[in-house]
C-alpha cells in the first residue's frame, strides 16, 4: 500500500487535520535514513520554493532517486522556472483557453484574469476543464495562472503558488483537492506522428572543450548518410527550425537553465527522437542526485556526504582529509575542488554555497587513470582510460587564466576490458535510462567505484573512436534509425487500427 507524506519547509504551513497523511519537515526527508530505504511512498512536495538547487528542488530530486512518486517532479519545476520553457506547452492550450473563456463571464472591461489551480481543480465551474488540462501539462500541487486579453485570451504566466500564501478557506479547498487527487488515475501521455528521417546535431563551434570535435561531427554525418539519415549541424540560433527534423543529437555541453535543455525539451514536445533526452540531462547534470541514486541502489562509489550549510562537521567526520568538494552541476572537471584541511574545506564550501543549497563532499581516491565506459541503449559501446593531467589530480586541469590541460588516454576494445568494469558501468547507467551515457569509474586494486554518470560523454575523433573507428559513429546512427523505425511502425499500426 502506498504511503502518502507531505513535505514542508515550515511545519506551520500545514495545520494538523484529519487527513491520513504524514507531515514531514524537508530537512528530515532529505537526511533521514527512514526515507532512503522505504518504498511505495507518494511525496507531496509543498516546499515554499521550487527554484533550481533550493531545498524544494532537492526534495523532488532525491525523491526520484529513491524511486518515490513525487509531485511536482523535477521536470515540472524546471519547466515552470522559465517562461521560454512553459510557453512551449502553453501554446498547445490556446484552444482550450479560448473555449473556457467563451463560457466564463468577466467584469466588463477586464483585460487580465488570475486563477489558482489546486491539483487540477479551480473554483470556477466554467474553467474547470481548462484547469484540469493545465494541470496535466504542469502537474504541480498549487499553480497560479495569469491570463491576458490581447485580441483573445492567452496564458500570460504560470507559476507555482506557495502553500503559506493560502488563507484558511483556500486551505480547506486544497485539502479536498488533495483527497480527490490521491484517488485519480494518471492519464497516459499523448503520442505524436513522426515525420521524415532528418537528424539535427546541436553543437557550439566556439566551445574550447566540446563533447565532439569537428572531425567526429563529420563522421556522424557520414555514418548517417550511409543509413539514409540526412544529418545537419545546427547551433543555438536554429531553435526555431528544430521542428523540421525527426531527431536531435546534442553534441553541446548540456546544463540545466541552458539552451541545450530547452532544445531537448522542445524536441521531446515535438515527438522527436532526442539524445540527450531532458530527463537524462536533469539527472546526470546533478551530482547530488547521482550520489543518492547510487547509494539507494547499492552501487559502489566513494564515501559521499551531501552537505548543507550546517553540516560541514558531518563531512569532516564521515570522510576526513583530503576530501573532494563538488558543485552539483559541474562538467569536464569544472566545479570540483580538493580540500587538504579544515581551512580549505570551509573556504571552498562557502564558495560553492553561493550557487547551491547543497554541496557534495566525497572521499578522495587517487588513481593514475579513470575508466570511462560509454553505453548506448543499456549496453557498453566503448571503453577508455583517461590519465591525470601532468602534476595534477584531475584528468582536465583548469588554470586560473581560463585555459586547461589534459592528460593522456588509452582506448581499448571491449573484449580487453575487465568484465567487472563493464558490468558495473552497465548497472550504473541503467539507473538513468536507455540513452547515451559515459560512466566514470575509479579502480583501486580489485575495487571499483562509480564516480559519476555523464549524459553527454565525449566522442572525439582519434580518442573514443580509436578501437571501433567508423563503427562507433555507425552504432550511434543505427540506434537513431532503430528508434525512428520503431516510432514510424507504431504510427502505421495505429493508422491500420483506425481503418478497421
Amino acid at each position: 500500500m502506498t504511503r502518502q507524506i507531505i513535505v514542508v519547509e515550515n511545519l506551520e504551513d500545514w495545520p494538523a487535520g484529519d487527513l491520513p497523511y504524514t507531515v514531514v519537515h524537508v530537512d528530515d526527508y532529505l537526511t533521514s535514513e527512514e526515507y532512503l530505504t522505504q518504498k511505495n511512498i507518494l511525496v507531496i512536495n509543498l516546499c515554499r520554493s521550487y527554484r533550481y538547487l533550493s531545498v524544494g528542488y532537492y526534495c523532488s530530486l532525491l525523491a526520484e532517486a529513491r524511486r518515490h512518486r513525487v509531485i511536482p517532479s523535477v521536470k515540472c519545476m524546471l519547466d515552470l522556472s522559465s517562461k521560454s520553457m512553459y510557453s512551449l506547452d502553453a501554446i498547445n492550450l490556446e484552444e482550450q483557453v479560448r473555449r473556457g473563456f467563451r463560457k466564463h463571464s468577466l467584469d466588463g472591461g477586464a483585460d487580465e484574469f488570475e486563477m489558482d489551480i489546486m491539483l487540477g481543480r479551480c473554483r470556477y465551474e466554467s474553467l474547470r476543464d481548462l484547469a484540469r488540462q493545465i494541470f496535466e501539462f504542469f502537474p504541480c500541487p498549487l499553480l497560479r495562472v495569469r491570463f491576458r486579453l490581447q485580441g483573445g485570451w492567452h496564458i500570460n504566466s504560470i507559476k507555482p503558488l506557495p502553500i503559506h500564501r493560502l488563507d484558511e478557506d483556500a486551505l480547506v479547498q486544497f485539502r479536498e483537492a488533495l483527497s480527490n487527487y490521491i484517488k485519480r488515475r494518471k492519464r497516459p501521455a499523448k503520442t505524436r506522428k513522426p515525420a521524415r528521417y532528418d537528424l539535427a546535431i546541436l553543437h557550439d563551434p566556439a566551445d574550447p572543450l566540446p563533447p565532439s570535435d569537428a572531425k567526429a561531427l563529420a563522421n556522424f554525418a557520414k555514418a548517417g548518410a550511409e543509413l539514409g539519415i540526412e544529418v545537419d549541424l545546427i547551433q543555438r540560433k536554429d531553435y526555431a527550425r528544430l521542428a523540421e527534423y525527426d531527431a536531435l543529437f546534442i553534441r553541446d555541453t548540456t546544463r540545466i537553465n541552458h539552451y541545450t535543455y530547452r532544445f531537448a525539451k522542445k524536441a521531446e514536445s515535438e515527438g522527436m527522437i532526442v539524445i540527450d533526452d531532458p530527463r537524462s540531462i536533469q539527472l546526470c547534470t546533478n551530482k547530488v542526485y547521482l550520489a543518492e541514486v547510487l547509494k539507494a541502489n547499492r552501487v559502489p562509489a566513494p564515501k559521499t556526504v551531501i552537505v548543507g550549510r550546517g553540516d560541514l562537521a558531518a563531512a569532516e567526520e564521515g570522510i576526513g582529509y583530503p576530501m573532494v568538494l563538488k558543485v552539483p552541476d559541474g562538467s569536464f572537471s569544472r566545479g570540483v575542488f580538493k580540500a587538504e584541511n579544515r581551512v580549505q574545506m570551509h573556504e571552498i564550501s562557502q564558495l560553492l554555497f553561493q550557487s547551491s543549497e547543497l554541496v557534495l563532499a566525497q572521499e578522495y581516491l587517487y588513481t593514475e587513470f579513470d575508466w570511462r565506459v560509454g553505453l548506448l541503449n543499456r549496453k557498453p559501446l566503448y571503453a577508455c582510460q583517461y590519465f591525470m593531467s601532468k602534476k595534477h589530480w584531475q584528468i582536465v586541469h583548469h588554470n586560473a587564466s581560463g585555459g586547461f590541460s589534459q592528460g593522456g588516454f588509452k582506448c581499448l576494445p571491449l573484449e580487453e576490458v575487465d568484465p567487472a568494469v563493464l558490468n558495473l558501468a552497465e548497472r550504473a547507467a541503467n539507473l538513468i535510462g536507455d540513452g547515451l551515457y559515459g560512466v566514470d569509474i575509479k579502480q583501486s586494486g580489485q575495487d571499483l567505484y562509480v564516480i559519476e554518470i555523464n549524459d553527454n560523454p565525449s566522442l572525439d575523433s582519434e580518442v573514443e573512436d580509436c578501437a571501433l573507428k567508423q563503427d562507433l559513429y555507425r552504432a550511434i546512427m543505427k540506434e537513431f534509425l532503430r528508434r525512428l523505425n520503431a516510432k514510424q511502425q507504431a504510427y502505421e499500426s495505429q493508422v491500420e487500427k483506425r481503418k478497421t
